[in-house]
């Protein structure tokens, strides 16, 4: 993919990154994945939610792409999860094309904010003849 068809499909990406992050337990399942793989079973316990429940978030970072699932070849009925490293980097090169916009703008403010005042021209009214 070259890097202007990345950056229009990023936004759509960023959305359901950002909106997939939203949720604490979901943001506390990518921590935990972040060391390493993880049984959806081992992810459940860990941050102690009902598996009904883990599964409907592991379903949401599915579908935003951040994690992806594999299964052993010796049960196949264990579901293991890990990160996807391509959302959370189109997040940061989108966090730091935002804050160098930002401080830009906020440059330029500082700027205008420091030049010297010029002193405006006395303009009296001329007097009638």
């Amino acid at each position: 993919m070259s890097p202007a068809t990345a950056a229009r499909a990023a936004p759509a990406e960023i959305d359901r990154t950002l909106a997939a992050l939203a949720d604490p337990h979901r943001r506390r399942v990518v921590d935990l994945l972040s060391h390493g793989p993880r049984a959806a079973g081992d992810l459940a316990r860990e941050l102690e939610l009902s598996p009904p429940a883990m599964s409907r978030h592991l379903k949401t970072l599915r579908q935003s792409g951040l994690v992806e699932e594999s299964h052993p070849t010796f049960d196949a009925r264990v579901r293991i999860y890990a990160l996807r490293p391509e959302p959370m980097a189109n997040l940061i090169r989108w966090l730091a094309e935002a804050e160098r916009l930002w401080s830009e703008q906020l440059a330029a403010f500082k700027a205008h904010l420091e030049r010297p005042v010029r002193p405006e021209p006395d303009r009296r009214p001329e007097p009638d003849e």
